[in-house]
């Protein structure tokens, strides 16, 4: 290789995967209380991609069961993942076992938040 060629690209980036994309979107995703998306607060618990029939399955909880997006928020991040290219189809499961705790937060949401 001459002084002036460059080196070839290292292996190109992956394609994201589905499972991948869909936390992307759910991070778009806000609280309407705490200043963090969704997802670093440590609602998602699970994001399962199912190929072959092209849909999501979510399983999320709230920070409260009286919490006030209660009735919005679920299908909000319905309508978010099934806007992934990709996904044809999505459920979300809203469930409080475990209940969510502050120690379910990111790193990046205990930072936001100046809670380290």
């Amino acid at each position: 290789m001459s002084d002036t060629e460059q080196p070839a690209d290292p292996t190109p980036e992956q394609p994201a995967t589905v499972e991948e994309r869909v936390v992307e979107a759910l991070r778009t995703i806000y609280d309407p209380e705490i200043p963090v998306d969704i997802y670093e607060l440590g609602l998602i618990y699970e994001v399962k991609y199912d190929e072959e029939l092209k849909s999501v399955h979510v399983s999320m909880t709230l920070t409260s069961p009286s919490c006030p997006v209660a009735g919005t928020l679920p299908g909000e991040v319905e309508t978010k993942v099934k806007s992934v290219d990709g996904v044809d189809d999505a459920f979300v499961e809203l469930v409080w076992d475990p209940p969510w705790t502050m120690d379910l937060l990111s790193d990046a949401a205990k930072l936001q938040l100046g809670l380290t």
